[in-house]
């Protein structure tokens, strides 16, 4: 067993305001046409740091109809690897797979396959670990791996803790 990769979402800990650029119709592979709004976000280290919850909020806008997201990811010490699952109020009752990865430097890539509107794609997290400005994005590759569509960044800021109330 190792601690390897333990800390590695450490730097996300906290309250986050978020600024979203997303394809309008990311299960589309021909789709180009993208939206942007602005979310929250906070995380939290769960089961004594071995995993981490990160709520998502997205209020109703012009942009964007509000939901709710919800991340889960864990930390396998004998693996060190990370699994990530994610579910929103978009898709009641929905677990999406776990992508599964880890960091390499301050770069993490987690990856899984699904299936989106009947058809087999593979699923790309990636996560830029900076304690003042992190970023993710996901892409969508349904060649197998061997090209991926970009479908979705986030870029995070902290939210100053005395100045923030309840999303």
């Amino acid at each position: 067993m190792t601690n390897s990769g333990f800390h590695e979402f450490d730097f996300l800990f906290g309250k986050w305001n978020v600024q979203n650029k997303k394809l309008v119709d990311p299960t589309d592979p021909k789709c180009d046409d993208w939206v942007e709004f602005v979310g929250t976000s906070e995380v939290i280290p769960v089961l004594d740091g071995w995993g981490n919850i990160d709520r998502f909020f997205v209020p109703d806008s012009s942009e964007q109809r509000a939901f709710e997201g919800l991340t889960f990811r864990l930390f396998n010490p004998s693996s060190s690897v990370w699994k990530i699952w994610w579910s929103s109020t978009r898709a009641p009752g929905v677990l999406d797979p776990p992508v599964e990865g880890c960091f390499v430097g301050d770069q993490g890539v987690f990856e899984c396959n699904d299936v989106i509107n009947g058809t087999s794609v593979h699923v790309r997290f990636e996560w830029f670990a900076d304690v003042i400005s992190p970023k993710w994005q996901q892409s969508f590759s349904w060649d197998g791996g061997q090209s991926w569509k970009l479908n979705w960044t986030m870029d995070f800021r902290p939210i100053n803790a005395a100045a923030s109330g309840s999303h």
